[in-house]
């Protein structure tokens, strides 16, 4: 029998096989390196590009650590499946007998395969609590596509968009996509996430390279507008009850918020936090975001992103439901500015991801016909 007062066995399970497999490695080693070893028996399980799982060894998990260009997830460690077994989650050994049973996951894989609902499909099935949003949430937050029609829908400001599937491509030339976007205008997978894929157009001899560079990344890609204003961020921790941070505007030198200025160039780009806005303009943006969050079914965390028009409007751009834990990434510098330190910000979403799971717990996964107690329906 287990003391009561053990350490709760957390499993960061990080890397993953999307294209923002480095991001993720690099977001894992702050989180392992912030979680309260005095709370935590801490499990290190790495995805890498080929999808294989992995445990490893906390003292030498990665290779370039350091390096957000060529930082690797070091191999060579015992091969791993995860299962369920009686309500614990537990990694079983494929080359050995060997069990090694977690009590809650915390899902760090941007992206594709991770960030998309597949994976917590996974641990739903295997009866695992788990960080972060559940299917529907992680879904619908990466598709851009999805996420914007209900967004509009729900009555939250977005830009316009158009959908191109690739097998229809020629109904959407250049000339129909600017009487309706006007240019310059954005070319974007509709999956993917840290603006991989992503082109602005200013010309018809951009086009056709930015659709194929699209179509690399997703099977469906839109073209949106483009918003002339000021790119806010709000972080946003909570399950039912939502709660949200002071927002920080992002400052860089790019022709817009890429890859590049998100993860490497930290010398041209930074996010001012809080930012400069009235109180006014912070209700609105706030209030924006917790709709959107709400809207799209999120739960555990997320960061909304948008933009401060001249105007006044904000519009909501996306939702990330894995924002980045990088040291460029606002996330968790959103949350120390507005009072929740680091620890305290990873042991509060280990808390929702728990709570979540008791609650569903308590839900019935059968239906009995007949109501008298002597009777049972197996």
């Amino acid at each position: 029998m287990e003391p009561e007062n053990r350490r709760l066995r957390v499993g960061v399970l990080f890397g993953g096989r999307s294209f923002e497999h480095e991001v993720a490695l690099q977001s894992a080693k702050n989180i392992i390196r912030r979680l309260d070893r005095n709370k935590y028996e801490i499990t290190l399980i790495g995805i890498d590009k080929q999808g294989r799982w992995q445990l490893c060894d906390p003292e030498r998990y990665l290779i370039n650590a350091d390096d957000t260009k060529n930082v690797v997830l070091n191999k060579g460690f015992e091969q791993v499946a995860l299962i369920g077994q009686d309500q614990t989650g537990s990694l079983i050994s494929l080359t050995q007998s060997a069990s090694h049973p977690v009590d809650v996951v915390f899902p760090v894989l941007h992206g594709i395969y991770g960030e998309d609902g597949t994976m917590q499909g996974l641990l739903k099935l295997a009866g695992i609590p788990f960080v972060g949003a559940s299917v529907i949430g992680s879904s619908v937050g990466m598709d851009k596509d999805v996420s914007k029609r209900l967004l509009r829908d729900a009555g939250v400001p977005v830009a316009k968009f158009l959908t191109i599937h690739r097998h229809e491509m020629s109904r959407y030339p250049f000339k129909r996509c600017v009487e309706e976007l006007g240019l310059p205008l954005f070319v974007k997978p509709a999956n993917a996430g840290s603006s991989v894929g992503v082109m602005k157009i200013k010309s018809q001899e951009e086009w056709d390279g930015a659709l194929e560079n699209a179509f690399q990344y997703d099977r469906k890609i839109l073209v949106e507008e483009c918003i002339v204003g000021r790119e806010l961020e709000c972080a946003l921790i909570g399950n039912e009850h939502p709660i949200i941070s002071l927002p920080g505007e992002v400052i860089h030198r790019h022709e817009f918020y890429n890859y590049e200025a998100k993860y490497i160039d930290g010398e041209g780009t930074y996010v001012e936090i809080p930012a400069k806005i009235d109180a006014e303009t912070l209700s609105k943006v706030q209030m924006a975001c917790i709709k959107a969050y709400q809207v799209l079914c999120c739960e555990g965390m997320g960061r909304v992103d948008g933009f401060l028009t001249a105007s006044g409007d904000f519009i909501v751009s996306e939702i990330n439901t894995i924002p980045g834990f990088t040291d460029m990434s606002p996330f968790p510098h959103l949350w120390e500015a507005s009072g929740v330190p680091y620890t305290q910000l990873l042991d509060r979403l280990i808390g929702y991801a728990i709570d979540r799971f008791k609650k569903e717990q308590q839900l019935k996964t059968h239906y009995q016909l007949c109501q008298d107690p002597a009777c049972s329906l197996k």
